[in-house]
């Protein structure tokens, strides 16, 4: 029985660093269980504030939904910024280092969202993921500037608009007889960790039955 968990993120989201604790319980519970992955879904204009006043607000909404004892730093924000490549290609050039797991993105969006870092520059963001990722700055920013790490997340980011949804995270979960949920926006554990175990049942009520009857007839 095979399912697997995508968080289509972007490391400088807030509302994906809220989903943050829902993200590492899920993968707590259902370990060994279930595969889990991330991917890079870069923002656009139509998802970023127009200004710092802007962001604030919304930090100041997420931040009592969440019932968050601290509110977010905007000192990171550029407003003049289409995108942020720079913390995003570094966590995914991270991978290519054998850093698959959380470390370096949840370090980035930590100097953003609580330190107010300057994330817009690359030296700044390589520093922070080489700590994270205990390699070296050199390697860990040439490897992000590469024109492979900037075709991987746009790839990915493809793969999530093509999902046709807006909201980050958007937790896609896959089974291997076939379905398929997805969570757009949704933080929460409840619904997704209902969802995990509806489709493990399922999965695992396909598992017994072909166990016990094999392979559909070919006719």
């Amino acid at each position: 029985m095979t399912l697997t968990v995508t968080d289509y993120l972007d490391v400088i989201s807030s509302w994906c660093f809220w989903s943050e604790p829902t993200w590492a319980e899920l993968k707590r519970r259902y370990d060994g269980r279930i595969q889990f992955q991330w991917k890079i879904a870069l923002m656009d204009p139509t998802g970023l504030p127009t200004s710092r006043e802007q962001e604030q607000w919304f930090y100041r909404r997420s931040g009592m939904m969440m019932r968050s004892p601290f509110m977010l730093n905007t000192d990171w924000y550029d407003a003049s910024l289409p995108e942020w490549l720079a913390p995003n290609c570094v966590a995914e050039a991270a991978k290519d280092f054998g850093l698959t797991d959380d470390r370096v993105r949840l370090a980035l969006a930590r100097a953003a969202l609580r330190e107010g870092k300057n994330i817009a520059d690359w030296h700044i963001v390589a520093e922070t993921g080489a700590e994270a990722a205990g390699i070296k700055v050199d390697k860990l920013l040439d490897r992000a500037k590469s024109p492979a790490i900037e075709k991987r997340i746009r790839a990915s980011t493809a793969e999530f608009r093509a999902l046709q949804i807006t909201q980050r995270p958007a937790f896609v979960i896959d089974s291997e007889i076939g379905d398929r949920a997805i969570f757009s926006g949704v933080v929460k554990l409840e619904p997704l960790a209902a969802t995990l175990d509806s489709m493990l049942d399922d999965a695992a009520a396909y598992a017994a039955h072909k166990a016990h009857f094999g392979d559909p007839p070919a006719k």
